[in-house]
């Protein structure tokens, strides 16, 4: 057969699928069978297949992973291999290792702590870096690293494969961590750039502070998630108009998404507006679980919300936020579904002529609102953009199609252009680039449906320029080691990228 043939055969077979964790494990084991394949049918179909090779099905078959386990995909790092790490690293068959995704499975997307189950998200992440990056299967590698679970359920469940104990934390965390992070810079070298997925806030913040100096590093939760908002935001200056100036950010969710999102916006106002950072910042407001975060809240507050925290006077909750603060923007990052009423939508409907609203939790089930709540109550005129995919909504005989504020579009293309400009450290202008080189790619007939994300048919040319507005920005800090620069650095990512077609043999 042809790989062609065999790839609608798969297609027809996996339509066939009522449940959509079939679909999954059909894929997983395609990817074990035969990965030119998977990654033919992935980048082909990817549509239809993003769904269910990661958000929102990859959720579910982390929740079952232990059952459903048939062979490892990753490498298993547990609290037995301690001071035996880097002799484990060199156990994995690849040498040429050029991206890490690794979790400690923590909080995995809204689902809570899920341990050593937490593996299908370095996998799935690591296939789109394959599918949408174009980055080699066999450079990839998923690591789990396994401190114990403080989930009651996995800990009495027969099926669970990690360590049946409660999380290590403190200094053993830490020591573990450490010894992680010098190994793989050990057996890898300088630039091999480490994704943090899906670690609690409380660690995500300190690892990412504490390697970025040192490490080529990245946190997906804080920085990809910022950076593919702050590129909604300012497509959809197309459709709002002004400038990015111009409008007032209210946040639901002060975790890592939001403060990430919300650093990046105060970043790109302060590289336009040439204003301080500490000014750019008074733009933007957050509400936690305990209301609006405001300076007579300062002494309770983590760390990481100290920023936000502006003269106000205390308000409780969200809608009445809205009343108080009359927001322009309004971005959900607070895993908690059904958030956004009717009322708050409405309320930002009867203070905006056109409201942005991003409902960006994962999985479907955590969206703070679907899109046609958004569009129902808002009477049609809200721009909409959500982490999990909506289907097109009907309204007074309209059709609007929702946006989605996936990843996907930025880490893919963001890490081919590290990689092929052989960078060695992550700057914050990097993650501008990739958001204006992302919004620069929204075409007119995508505006005119109301979308601020391009089609993601489009994926890999669009993963090209931005790898290619990366890589310049690391030419330009002095921080990329691949020399000569290439000339045109578009070409040039593309003909970095794998393909998955078959070789023809004589």
């Amino acid at each position: 057969m042809t790989q062609e043939l065999q790839e609608k055969k798969l297609m027809h077979n996996l339509r066939q699928y009522e449940v959509p964790l079939q679909r999954y494990m059909a894929m997983m084991d395609l990817q074990e069978r035969n990965e030119r394949l998977f990654y033919k049918l992935l980048i082909d179909n990817v549509e239809e297949l993003l769904p269910v090779v990661y958000t929102p099905t990859v959720g579910e078959a982390c929740q079952k992973y232990g059952s459903i386990f048939r062979r490892p995909q990753g490498l298993y790092i547990s609290l037995k291999e301690k001071g035996k790490i880097l002799e484990v690293l060199k156990n994995w068959p690849e040498r040429n290792i050029q991206v890490i995704v690794v979790t400690d499975g923590e909080r995995i997307l809204g689902l809570g702590d899920l341990g050593c189950q937490g593996m299908g998200i370095p996998v799935g992440k690591l296939s789109l870096y394959t599918a949408l990056g174009g980055l080699r299967p066999s450079a990839c590698l998923p690591v789990t690293i396994d401190v114990g679970t403080n989930n009651e359920k996995l800990l009495n469940d027969e099926f669970y494969i990690g360590l049946r104990q409660r999380r290590a934390t403190g200094q053993e965390y830490a020591e573990l961590l450490e010894e992680f992070m010098t190994a793989v810079k050990k057996n890898y070298g300088e630039k091999v750039l480490v994704q943090f997925e899906d670690f609690a806030n409380h660690n995500a913040f300190d690892l990412l502070e504490k390697y970025s100096p040192t490490h080529l590093v990245f946190n997906d939760d804080i920085q990809g998630t910022a950076s593919v908002v702050l590129a909604g935001l300012l497509a959809a200056l197309k459709l709002v108009g002004g400038a990015l100036a111009d409008h007032k950010f209210l946040f639901l969710g002060a975790g890592e998404a939001g403060t990430g999102i919300a650093e990046l916006i105060a970043l790109e106002l302060s590289k336009q507006t040439k204003a301080p950072l500490e000014e750019t910042r008074k733009k933007i407001w957050l509400v936690d679980s305990k209301g609006l975060i405001v300076s007579s809240r300062k002494e309770s507050l983590q760390h990481f919300k100290k920023p936000w925290a502006h003269d106000h006077e205390p308000v409780k909750g969200l809608l009445d936020a809205v009343k108080a603060i009359k927001p322009t923007v309004l971005i959900g990052s607070s895993g908690v579904g059904k958030t956004f009423t009717k009322e708050v939508v409405e309320a930002m409907a009867s203070i905006n002529e056109k409201p942005l609203i991003l409902a960006l939790s994962n999985p479907t089930s955590q969206s703070e609102c679907t899109a046609e709540e958004a569009y129902t109550w808002s009477k049609g005129r809200a721009i909409f953009a959500s982490g999990s995919p909506f289907d097109p909504v009907e309204y007074n005989s309209e059709v609007f199609v929702p946006g989605q504020a996936n990843n996907a579009y930025i880490f893919p293309g963001f890490g081919l252009g590290l990689i092929m400009s052989g960078a060695i450290r992550v700057h914050d202008d990097m993650l501008l680039a990739a958001s204006e080189a992302l919004a620069a790619q929204v075409k007119q007939e995508n505006f005119d449906k109301g979308l601020i994300y391009p089609p993601f048919s489009n994926i890999r040319n669009i993963s090209a320029n931005i790898a290619a507005k990366v890589a310049a920005k690391a030419y330009e800090l002095g921080l990329a080691s691949r020399l000569p620069r290439p000339k045109d650095l578009v070409k040039h990512a593309e003909s970095c990228m794998y393909s998955p077609v078959y070789r023809s043999y004589r």
